[in-house]
């Protein structure tokens, strides 16, 4: 199994993204995994985030519905599992809003995925660790 983050899932759902093909041939694949807060991150971006899209909020849900949830499973975290990403934050170097990558990050070992695919390598590579899985641009 692998896991993406939500810039993977955005690039996927749309075409003038520069890295569509690549994300959307992952999102297409068996086995892909992404952190239940992904789902809100699209949503962020697509309906009037910093990368200046305005697409309709009901047509987002509709493309998470269609396009994302069938070819993902979704990973929650426990508040228990929260906690002790906080703890281990300053090990790894996490401070302020890197914290919502990080959880990305721990949703993915969590599931005990081979691979998390972003587009913002240079964050995660950050807080990685031997035995972490591999982080790997689509």
């Amino acid at each position: 199994m692998n896991a993406a983050d939500s810039s993977v899932l955005v690039a996927a759902l749309v075409q003038s993204e520069p890295h569509h093909r690549a994300c959307s041939a992952l999102l297409d694949k068996a086995g892909m995994c992404v952190y239940s807060h992904g789902l809100a991150e699209i949503f962020n971006t697509l309906t009037g985030g910093r990368s200046g899209y305005r697409i309709p909020a009901d047509q987002v849900a509709e493309l998470v519905e269609g396009s994302v949830l069938p070819f993902v499973e979704v990973i929650a975290l426990t508040p228990k599992d929260m906690v002790a990403a906080m703890h281990e934050a300053r090990r790894r170097g996490v401070r302020g809003a890197a914290i919502f990558d990080y959880l990305h990050f721990v949703s993915a070992r969590k599931a005990k995925v081979r691979r998390f695919y972003t587009l913002d390598v240079e964050d995660f590579r950050s807080f990685h660790r031997p035995g972490d899985p591999e982080i790997v641009h689509p």
